[in-house]
């Protein structure tokens, strides 16, 4: 019978040694990515190898439970994100396979032909209500995949589609990442809730809109839209804070996305247009053919969105809980052979030791993807595309992502592996010896988290037991630093590996992760650094606007 293994968090007696030692598979992946400049799945194999290799040599982890570990991830990456990727660039294709993306071009031009405003509605507002609905991939490469058609510059459409997928994340998947928190530390959903609803929207109100607008014109062209810029960054947090801390966890995003888009569409289209339209040099305003049979009635226009329109209801439904429940019905979820709870995660990572579970979830039918993927093939021959054609429009989209797919693959299999053998702990911890200054790195903590599982959630689920118990040992409140970790995960989306591939892959600019990387960290941290003081400034100056017992309507 298979014997328990216990996490060793120091596998080499010195603190410093064993961290870097931990840090290497990460290491190894950024340095081929950023410096080398390998394509993605290259860069994310050698992680892949490296990670097996400290996982054996250094942690002493048992070859079964690493191959366990590996088979775990690579069924987790395919269901769970890289089935999401190729659905959300199947009804991209089949749009434009059909002809009904230019019509959807112009109708975004009716209501502004500005890109600065055009960037809002789409990477902003509209990413953020699927980010709501299911998360995952889905708001890069949908939004991505529509600013390409519209002729966005790829690696511009891929930087700020990545900042504004940044926003929505910590209350992505209908509170996912919320529900998580809960579930590691035992404590209330609705303080969780409030208080990230008391962090984020400080960044989101003021600061982001006009970042995401920065990448793409200079300072006096971005401040030449500020009536634009505020009005989407004031109903964004607006109904952010309003709904998390007065309503419920689950639909912040939906609420706040659907909110800030049809408000936009109407400010943008019948209160306020900027004194100048900016376009790309030599662009041009989109000429409009003359002819009443050329315009855009409320039908064309509907027509044309259905493809999109299809994916945001599929994936709201497929995130219902009585719908996910019925349709895990015919999910084959069996434990992992040699792993399912026979790795015992030990303190101080968390109050006491517990086996991990370890579960190959096939939940073929109830991952969004799935839901995304009924949306296309329903949509193609709704825009007049034969059943044949639009399965054609699906193996071409799989074959010009397969190298995406593997680079995520292969990066998920270095995630499971660094969280079974506890390399994550081991790095985690390292943050968690600075004492007064622990809120700002506590926010540091839940962004390499993110930066290492690719999501929010799994950044809590790996922290959020280790943000609580520091917590308490530094007289700190555990809700402030339970949600910190969360609210710094937010910030580390735009940098985590599988996040890089999807931009890359929707954008058509396979290869170019590196320097992606390169592009988008900067802005990571310095809006890890403002969340890190708005923590901060919650612990030792704003205390008493922490929530405690905080109770929804």
């Amino acid at each position: 019978m298979p014997q328990p293994w216990l996490q060793d968090f120091n596998p080499l007696g010195n603190t410093l040694l064993s961290t870097l030692a931990a840090a290497i598979p990460v290491v190894t992946l950024f340095f081929f990515l950023a410096v080398m400049r390998l394509h993605a799945w290259k860069a994310a194999v050698f992680a892949f190898i490296a990670a097996v290799l400290v996982a054996l040599a250094v942690f002493r982890m048992p070859a079964v439970m690493v191959a366990g570990a590996v088979a775990d991830g690579l069924v987790f990456g395919w269901f769970r994100i890289a089935w999401i990727v190729v659905a959300a660039v199947f009804v991209y294709d089949v749009s434009v396979e059909s002809g009904e993306f230019e019509v959807l071009k112009r109708s975004i031009g009716d209501i502004s032909q500005d890109r600065r405003l055009q960037v809002l509605l789409i990477a902003f507002a509209f990413g953020a209500l699927l980010e709501g609905a299911g998360g995952g991939g889905a708001p890069v490469a949908v939004t991505g995949a529509m600013m390409i058609g519209m002729g966005f510059p790829p690696f511009q459409t891929a930087v700020m589609c990545l900042i504004a997928n940044s926003s929505p994340v910590a209350y992505g998947g209908m509170g996912n990442p919320i529900r998580t928190l809960v579930a590691v530390t035992g404590l209330p959903e609705a303080d969780f809730a409030a208080m990230l609803g008391r962090i984020l929207p400080l960044t989101t109100s003021v600061i982001l809109p006009f970042w995401i607008v920065r990448q793409l014109v200079k300072t006096r062209d971005a401040l030449a839209v500020w009536p634009g810029l505020l009005a989407c960054g004031v109903t964004f947090a607006g109904v952010e804070f309003f709904w998390s801390n007065y309503v419920n966890a689950s639909l912040v995003d939906i609420m706040a996305g659907i909110c800030t888009l049809s408000l936009l569409a109407f400010f943008f289209h019948k209160v306020w247009s900027p004194a100048q339209i900016w376009r790309y040099p030599g662009e041009g305003l989109a000429v409009r053919a003359s002819g009443a049979g050329d315009e855009l009635t409320f039908g064309r226009i509907l027509r044309a969105w259905s493809p999109f329109l299809l994916v945001a209801a599929f994936v709201v439904l497929w995130g219902i809980p009585p719908v996910t429940k019925a349709l895990d019905v015919v999910s084959w979820k069996q434990p992992v052979p040699g792993l399912d709870h026979l790795v015992v995660r030990t303190p101080p990572v968390v109050a006491k030791p517990y086996s991990e579970s370890a579960l190959f979830d096939v939940s073929w039918l109830s991952t969004p993807g799935t839901g995304a993927f009924f949306a296309g093939l329903i949509a193609g021959p709704m825009l007049g595309l034969s059943l044949r054609k639009t399965m054609c429009v699906f193996w071409h989209s799989m074959w010009r992502l397969r190298l995406s797919l593997l680079a995520i693959l292969a990066m998920l299999g270095v995630g499971y592996i660094t969280r079974y053998c506890g390399m994550d702990a081991t790095m985690g911890m390292a943050m968690a010896h600075t004492g007064a200054l622990f809120p700002f790195f506590g926010a540091t903590i839940g962004w390499l988290g993110v930066a290492l599982s690719g999501t929010d959630a799994g950044s809590n689920a790996l922290f959020g037991s280790l943000q609580v118990i520091t917590a308490n040992k530094l007289g700190l409140s555990p809700i402030l630093m339970g949600a910190a970790n969360s609210a710094g995960g937010v910030m580390g989306k735009m940098v985590a590996a599988q996040s890089l591939v999807i931009a890359c892959a929707v954008t058509g600019q396979e290869g170019q992760e590196g320097k992606l990387f390169r592009a988008v960290m900067k802005h990571s941290l310095g809006l890890l650094c403002i969340v890190g003081l708005i923590v901060l400034m919650y612990a030792y100056v704003f205390p008493g606007a922490i929530p405690s017992g905080h109770h929804f309507w």
